[in-house]
């Protein structure tokens, strides 16, 4: 009972809470608010699809461009002060976006956003490693990532409510408001955030591998080879650029679609968005201690089948009853990947790499974010409707689901 107590007490779980409310800034309203502002916006600035879907990928170039960053830029000044940065940048470029007159000046700004984004969820994910072990990263990892659940249901209820009578510029509120949210969460990442347990004078979270014999050295956390290191990074990595590449395009044109296709309100489409918000809040625990439990690669696989039934529901005309098992099946598995990745890279790299080795498989992951809008905003002007984009999504994540099955576990 008292090392049940203990665990309870422990600064890991600090280390949890502040983490999802980075989430909830750095990607959840920097990231996946953009959905829900995006048609007022649109309309006000005159954008096409297309540049819709080039604003999407100027994010994500920023986001990649952290990434190759993130790792220099932490050893020099420690994950807490590079998260802390990364949250500042994140909410003064949304609050100059909210003063923004064309398509341009948002676009670089949205860049800066991503940078931002990147500079402050990277080195997150880094410190899961450090703070849990293996049995308790998937759950820890989970809890974090369900921040952006949060921010989808405020957004999805906070931006329409904004809109309402504003004369179409209420869109300039609502990148404001979220903006000074995200620098009152740098305050907050800087002032409890601590980049080792050692800064605590205390040992990680989660119960080791079985003790050793007397006079034997205790088994460490077992990794791949260093010879396999590579290969299994390339594995990740593409299975990560693929997961990529099919949610952004779902929640840059989700809402979109509903408004101007399937001509929802902007409040019920709201609505909709907030139900996706709601549901994926369970979506990292849920499938994080799942991968815990039964191992990352078939926890993936559960969740890219039902990826593909998503984006395949999404696709199709007629009752409103596949819009509806669309958003909740989104919903259910939508921050489920980026979990268990965080956690497999420990698995596979070892603490110490672990930052280093989600670096690059964001890389992957980035690529696919930057091409995902821009192809489907291109399917959506040529066609009218963005069936083909939801269409091109389900097919990749069936790939998706192929390549983690080929997917070796750790040795």
């Amino acid at each position: 009972m008292q090392e049940q107590a203990d665990s309870s007490r422990h600064y890991g779980w600090t280390i949890c809470i502040v983490g999802s409310a980075v989430v909830f800034a750095c990607l959840g309203l920097g990231r996946f608010s953009l959905g829900m502002l995006l048609p007022s916006m649109g309309a006000s600035l005159g954008l096409d699809y297309g540049r819709m879907g080039l604003i999407s990928t100027g994010n994500f170039t920023g986001y990649m461009l952290a990434v190759l960053l993130a790792g220099t830029v932490t050893q020099s000044l420690g994950a807490r002060r590079t998260i802390a940065a990364g949250l500042a940048l994140v909410g003064l470029s949304m609050v100059c976006i909210s003063r923004a007159a064309g398509f341009e000046p948002v676009l670089l700004l949205y860049f800066a956003t991503g940078i931002g984004s990147g500079l402050a969820n990277v080195p997150l994910m880094g410190l899961i490693s450090h703070w849990f072990l293996r049995d308790t990263r998937g759950r820890a990892a989970g809890f974090m990532v369900s921040g952006n659940g949060v921010a989808i249901i405020f957004s999805g209820l906070f931006i329409p409510w904004v809109n309402l009578g504003s004369g179409g510029q209420g869109w300039r509120t609502g990148w404001l408001v979220l903006g000074l949210i995200a620098l009152a969460v740098a305050v907050l990442a800087g002032w409890l955030l601590r980049n080792h347990p050692r800064d605590k004078g205390i040992e990680p979270l989660g119960r080791a591998t079985v003790a050793a014999p007397a006079g034997k050295t205790a088994r460490k956390e077992t990794t791949v080879r260093p010879g396999s290191q590579r290969r299994t990074i390339a594995h990740l990595g593409i299975i990560y650029l693929l997961f990529g590449a099919t949610s952004v395009i779902y929640a840059t044109f989700i809402v979109t679609a509903l408004v101007d296709v399937h001509h929802y309100g902007e409040g019920a489409a709201g609505r909709f968005w907030a139900v996706v918000g709601g549901l994926s809040i369970l979506s990292g625990p849920l499938f994080g201690a799942l991968s815990d439990r039964m191992g990352r690669r078939f926890g993936m696989i559960v969740v890219f089948s039902l990826f593909t039934a998503a984006y395949a529901f999404a696709a199709m005309n007629g009752s409103s009853f596949f819009l509806y098992a669309s958003v909740v099946i989104f919903g259910i598995v939508a921050w489920s990947i980026p979990t268990i990745m965080s956690a497999a890279v420990g698995d596979y790299m070892g603490p110490d790499q672990a930052v280093r080795a989600f670096g690059l498989i964001t890389l992957f992951f980035g690529a696919g974010q930057i091409v995902g809008p821009v192809v489907a905003g291109y399917l959506a002007d040529l066609s009218g409707d963005f069936n083909a984009a939801f269409r091109l999504c389900a097919a990749l994540t069936a790939c998706a689901v192929a390549l983690t099955a080929l997917l070796r576990q750790p040795e």
